[in-house]
């Protein structure tokens, strides 16, 4: 998004209160997971306690959401629009409370080996929550190579054009911002997820690739040059899963004019361009 577009202030507004309610949320967990431990509550049980404390507060949001009404008097086509899009996001909710509720595993004891860090003679900030329980070593974050990734992705041929006629020969800037808004914990398999991702979407995937790819009449004039690249598939999949992650990382690293032209192709569920 370019400084001149109207709406920025707005959205970068919008980022920095986000960014702040998860870092209040990453410390409010923290003490959670040291209250915990210090009531011998095993890593395992607060891992399931919090993930469904987490998963209540996005059910909640679901409840809000689904009770909204449109504006008073507002036309029936209007009012038809608005339901349709509070089902949407609704539905969009309840999905990320399903995941919230099953995952999150080795958080806590990732939380009991950062606090005995802490508590450590050396550390600059010692905690005053004594944690009891020994933390486990934790297998370490698998990496996530960006050629293996790559390799997976051309396996596509109904999503990515010919190499002859892409548009950008090496696109490992765009791939390198897209892995980036892979978490940590989502790493381990991430490949799997990802052809799975483009199997499933596989007709839009072709329509795509026909209306907006390399000789079409919409890249023809110079825009949407990043359908057909295999590095794409990475990208759509992370605008799925993790759309203001995404965003956010772009935005420090690549011209969103590139992003844009993506989303407003692709259609996600939530469109955060401008």
């Amino acid at each position: 998004m370019s400084p001149e577009q109207p709406g920025v202030d707005a959205y970068g507004q919008e980022l920095a209160r986000i960014s702040h309610h998860q870092h209040e949320a990453t410390a409010a967990r923290f003490t959670v997971f040291q209250t915990l431990a210090a009531a011998g509550i095993g890593h395992e049980q607060a891992d399931d306690i919090v993930a469904k404390l987490e998963a209540g507060a996005v059910a909640g949001a679901h409840t809000w959401i689904s009770e909204s009404s449109p504006p008073h008097r507002s036309e029936e086509r209007f009012e038809d629009g608005w339901h349709t899009g509070v089902r949407d996001v609704a539905s969009y909710l309840l999905r990320i409370a399903d995941t919230t509720a099953t995952t999150g595993r080795g958080r806590a004891a990732s939380s009991a080996m950062l606090a005995a860090h802490l508590q450590r003679p050396d550390s600059p900030a010692p905690q005053e929550t004594p944690v009891e329980e020994p933390a486990p070593a934790l297998a370490p974050v698998p990496p996530l190579e960006a050629k293996d990734v790559l390799a997976a992705a051309e396996r596509f041929p109904w999503a990515v054009a010919a190499s002859g006629v892409r548009h950008w020969p090496d696109g490992g800037d765009f791939l390198d911002v897209a892995l980036s808004a892979v978490r940590p914990e989502e790493r381990e398999g991430y490949i799997e997820r990802l052809e799975a991702f483009v199997e499933q979407h596989r007709a839009r995937l072709e329509e795509m690739l026909r209306t907006h790819g390399p000789g079409s009449r919409p890249a023809s004039h110079g825009r949407y040059a990043l359908v057909g690249q295999p590095e794409t598939l990475v990208i759509l999949e992370r605008m799925e899963a993790v759309p203001f992650l995404l965003r956010g990382r772009w935005e420090e690293e690549l011209e969103t004019v590139f992003l844009d032209d993506l989303e407003f192709v692709w259609g996600p569920r939530i469109r955060l361009s401008r």
